[in-house]
Order: C-alpha cells, then sequence, then structure tokens
C-alpha cells in the first residue's frame, strides 16, 4: 500500500490503471479509522480493482464553535488498518494541498436540503462535505465511492449531487456498524465518557 499526499502523485498513479480499465473505489474519511470505516474499505476492496482511501479533515465543514483543532488525529494507524484490509492507497493531502488559495470561492450545495435535520444545527456543514467530496471525486478518478448510513443525511446529499451533476460514480451505501452497546461507532465517540455512552 502506497501513501500519497497530492493531487499531482495520486492522478499519475491512478490514472494508468483507469487506462488498463481497473474500476476505482474511493472510501473519503476524516481519519480516526474504525471498524465503521473499515466496513467500507472492506465493501470497496471486494468490489472494486483498486482502492483510494481519502484521510483529509476537511475545515471548511467544520463551524467556528466545533471540533476541528481536537479532532483525532492518527495517521500511521489509520494507515495500517486501510493496508490490513486491502486498500492499495491512502490519499492524505495537507490543507494546502487541497485548498491552495484558501477557503476556495466555487462551492458545491444543496440550498433545499442542507439545512434541513442535521444541517439546521451545522450552518455550512454541507457545503462544506458536498465540496470536498467533489474534489475527491475528481482528484482520485474513482467509478465507486462508499460512504456509511451513520451519516443519512451526507449519504443522501452526496447522492443528490451525484445525480445532479451527472458524476458517473456509483454510490454504495454500506449498513451501519455499532458498538456492542448499539451505540453507532464514531470517531467522535471517543469525547464520550461512559455515562454519556
Amino acid at each position: 500500500m502506497q501513501i500519497v499526499t497530492t493531487v499531482d502523485s495520486l492522478r499519475q498513479v491512478i490514472k494508468p490503471l483507469a487506462k488498463q480499465g481497473k474500476t476505482i473505489g474511493l472510501v473519503p474519511t476524516m481519519g480516526a479509522l474504525h471498524a465503521g470505516h473499515g466496513a467500507l474499505i472492506k465493501e470497496s476492496v471486494k468490489e472494486c480493482d483498486v482502492t483510494v482511501v481519502s484521510v483529509f479533515l476537511n475545515p471548511i465543514q467544520f463551524g467556528k464553535n466545533e471540533d476541528l483543532d481536537k479532532y483525532p488525529k492518527r495517521l500511521e494507524a489509520d494507515a495500517k488498518l486501510a493496508e490490513s484490509l486491502g486498500a492499495d492507497f491512502v490519499f492524505a493531502p495537507s490543507v494546502a494541498e487541497m485548498y491552495p488559495d484558501g477557503d476556495p470561492l466555487t462551492m458545491v450545495r444543496d440550498e433545499t436540503l442542507e439545512g434541513m435535520y442535521c444541517g439546521a444545527y451545522r450552518p455550512g456543514h454541507f457545503r462544506g462535505v458536498l465540496t470536498v467530496v467533489s474534489k475527491l471525486f475528481l482528484i482520485s478518478g474513482c467509478n465507486h465511492a462508499y460512504f456509511g448510513e451513520k451519516d443519512y443525511q451526507q449519504v443522501f446529499l452526496i447522492e443528490r449531487m451525484v445525480k445532479d451533476l451527472n458524476f458517473d460514480i456509483q454510490i454504495h451505501r454500506v449498513k451501519i456498524v455499532r458498538e456492542d452497546s448499539g451505540l453507532a461507532l464514531s470517531s467522535r465517540n471517543e469525547y464520550l465518557t461512559d455515562e454519556e455512552r
């Protein structure tokens, strides 16, 4: 498995594989991988010739009072897990690599649905998600992308974006993976006390 940190280097390794007709699966993550992410990686490895796991903590989907600075970061452990599950590449760009001119002026959004449900409490969150996911689709050249149903509104909005913008990508929903207690696995579960769990 190879860790790739720049847009150009990922494109250089993926383009020849795509020209050979290999299917490319993308598993977009913000890192701090757990068994829920593992389920996504396993599906991609099973169904695609090549699997790319992106590990990118996307600042434009975090609000001012959210947990960007304390969000768990552990690229080495993430890469080991991805490799153990059969991933071919981990794409781990810096913020400057993804947004070289600072926050992008061109954003992808769904004005009708992004402010509903979870989005009503996180203004701008889904705009940031759709923007970075569209960039990852274009950078990776993927044919398939894998998302967990834990983030149901996110998956729905991504499916809508793919349809509306004619991305030639199949979106795969993967069932929620839960702790023994029944709580859905999430990187942010690390913040919870036993009582909160």
